[in-house]
């Protein structure tokens, strides 16, 4: 690896994760050894110099449409989003038990108090966590409900003056149809804001997209269970589709 490989391009970064990357395919809940081998590429990309706040999504435990009954009985949507925020708090502190045994520094910041687990999400002791070398893991979305974490991940980018938001998914990039549905479809290496709105190309949710577009905050959509490509993903290399 050449000595312009070795450095970060971004000094800082935000990494989306989904709550289904710490399970194994077709499974729910929490595999350990699909965190831990998540948090050994988070080491890595750490060790090159980048600042890293991870964003994680509660879907491996809570889905919002488990909540209906066949006789029509449901949660009403607003507990539903809360509890399903309660979820990345239990995601959050696997990641933390996983990046903390191979010796990472770790802080999870909350956007729900919950004293007696994580710390409170304020922004500046975020960044000072980040500034100290420490990987902060933050959990509960925004705190609000009808608020997707892609959107609670752009919106912490902003705030913490993050250079891009890494969102790691299990293709290889953004493609114009499900490539599992149809082997021809075209994988993209760069899209604009528009051209992902307009084409309603499902990478995240519309208002993530619209908030990116708005600030100027590129997007990289990846394949994260590729060894390596976290690293590559910060050091600039060419690994899935830019958005920006």
């Amino acid at each position: 690896m050449s000595d312009s490989e070795n450095r970060p391009r971004y000094d800082r970064v935000i990494l989306k994760l989904s709550g289904e990357s710490l399970c194994r395919p077709g499974e729910r809940g929490i595999n350990m050894d699909e965190v831990c081998a998540i948090a050994h590429q988070i080491k890595q990309a750490l060790e090159l110099g980048c600042q890293i706040g991870l964003v994680v999504g509660g879907g491996n435990i809570i889905r919002g449409a488990q909540f209906t009954s066949a006789s029509g009985h449901k949660i009403e949507e607003a507990t539903a989003h809360y509890m399903g925020m309660l979820s990345t708090i239990i995601n959050a502190l696997a990641l933390q038990e996983g990046l903390e045994g191979i010796g990472c520094k770790t802080r999870v910041m909350s956007a729900i108090r919950m004293d007696g687990v994580c710390e409170p999400f304020i922004r500046r002791r975020a960044i000072r966590h980040m500034e100290k070398g420490r990987i902060v893991v933050l959990a509960a979305g925004t705190g609000s409900p009808f608020v997707t974490t892609d959107t609670a991940a752009t919106q912490r980018a902003l705030e913490l003056g993050a250079d891009i938001v890494l969102k790691a998914t299990r293709v290889d990039g953004v493609y114009s149809e499900d490539p599992e549905k149809n082997p021809h479809a075209i994988r993209y290496h760069e899209l604009d804001y528009d051209t992902v709105i307009n084409q309603n190309l499902r990478v995240m949710d519309g208002t993530a997209i619209t908030q990116c577009r708005e600030h100027k905050m590129p997007v990289l959509v990846f394949n994260f269970k590729k060894e390596g490509n976290i690293v590559k993903a910060v050091s600039g290399q060419r690994v899935g589709t830019r958005i920006g």
